[in-house]
């Protein structure tokens, strides 16, 4: 999901970044030792303190398309419904193996950050619309996330080589896995990215990646009906899942 977003006003979301102050004050601290030799132990607490911090009450989503009602103040909660974050930590050697952080671009999400954008680059209610109408669209076609990672090796977390040392697959409870269509890397983040999505850093990698809705034989790659889907980070290093749990009738 890309947009036009004109001149960026660096202090213009600065409040989306209050939710996820406490995470990257955490990783920050963490990868930064890291990258210096530094304390092992600090990396797993800080790992530790992000994963309790965002495990509080992860809310339920519903895949349901149709109009919604939001206001450019709602964007900061909705964010964190569709987000999801895991850190991988090999306590055998205190290392922090992979931290990942993903929001899931749905229909619901794109609702509000439509609205939140239109609101900050005050857009006229024809060019509202017309965005409105296009990023909608492309739910039609493809499930797209907005992924965040970070590791014990930088080179080994760039999810675009071919060397990389994870790959990222869609899943879901039915048993659907599916490989990305597309891995777009976001090699200099700007304003938009660092703002609507805080928990953008320097010291991670930051791609969007792109699935196809439907597999080859037509099937739906989230099965209608399930109870929950998610991403998959497996390799030779382990593996993690994000999961999004669906509400019932969503």
């Amino acid at each position: 999901m890309r947009y036009p977003i004109g001149m960026g006003r660096p202090g213009a979301l600065a409040s989306l970044a209050r939710p996820f102050m406490l995470q990257t004050a955490a990783r920050t601290a963490s990868m930064a030792i890291g990258a210096f030799g530094g304390a092992g132990l600090l990396r797993v607490v800080a790992a530790a303190l992000v994963t309790m911090t965002l495990a509080c009450a992860e809310p339920k989503v519903s895949l349901v398309a149709g109009p919604r009602e939001y206001v450019p103040s709602d964007y900061p909660q909705v964010l964190n419904t569709w987000t999801r974050e895991k850190n991988l930590v090999e306590l055998s050697e205190l290392d922090g193996k992979l931290s990942v952080t993903a929001t899931f671009e749905s229909w619901d999400f794109r609702w509000a950050y439509v609205v939140r954008y239109a609101a900050d680059y005050r857009l006229t209610v024809a060019q509202r619309r017309e965005l409105l109408d296009r990023t909608l669209g492309d739910t039609k076609t493809d499930h797209e996330f907005y992924i965040a990672v970070s590791g014990s090796n930088w080179r080994w977390t760039d999810l675009s080589r071919p060397t990389s040392a994870w790959i990222v697959r869609l899943i879901d409870d039915q048993g659907n896995e599916t490989a990305p269509s597309k891995i777009e890397s976001i090699v200099k983040p700007g304003p938009l990215e660092q703002q609507y999505f805080p928990y953008t850093s320097v010291w991670r990698h930051v791609f969007r990646v792109r699935f196809p809705r439907y597999a080859g034989d037509g099937r739906p790659t989230i099965a209608q009906g399930a109870a929950w889907f998610g991403l998959l980070f497996a390799g030779s290093e382990g593996n993690e899942e994000l999961i999004w749990r669906v509400s019932k009738g969503g």
